[in-house]
């Protein structure tokens, strides 16, 4: 059993140069908002539900994001509302907010090779990094 049932992590990255970033869409202000929210519901912690903050999550044109684990679902939000959804939807319900996704084609990357085979994967791409 997982440590949290969910772990959700914002980009709130700012660019300094000025280039389209999540922390130009009110990131942080979401992310509050939904740590704020499940802290209210008591759902926050062990075997529950997990905020954090994380730096670029390489998405900056869809921003404002935050990508929910264990499955690895992508969402972009604007406001309170899409919080709420996201929240009674998926954190509570289990159910991913279709709405609110990220290009599917672009998001839903296969999963890695496990086993051995995970390992010969690993391996290969450790090699090409040296």
């Amino acid at each position: 059993m997982a440590y949290f049932r969910y772990h959700l992590f914002f980009c709130t990255n700012r660019r300094e140069d000025g280039s389209p970033c999540c922390a130009q869409c009110g990131a942080q202000e979401m992310r509050d908002y939904l740590k704020a929210r499940d802290k209210a519901l008591g759902i926050a912690g062990p075997g529950g539900v997990r905020v954090n903050t994380a730096g670029c999550l390489d998405r900056c044109a869809e921003g404002p994001v935050l990508v929910v684990y264990p499955e690895g679902t992508w969402y972009t939000d604007v406001d309170r509302e899409d919080m709420d959804e996201i929240l009674a939807e998926h954190l509570l319900g289990g159910r991913v907010v279709e709405r609110l996704l990220l290009p599917a084609e672009i998001s839903r990357a296969p999963s890695p090779p496990s086993g051995e085979k995970g390992r010969e994967v690993g391996e290969k791409w450790l090699d090409r990094a040296e």
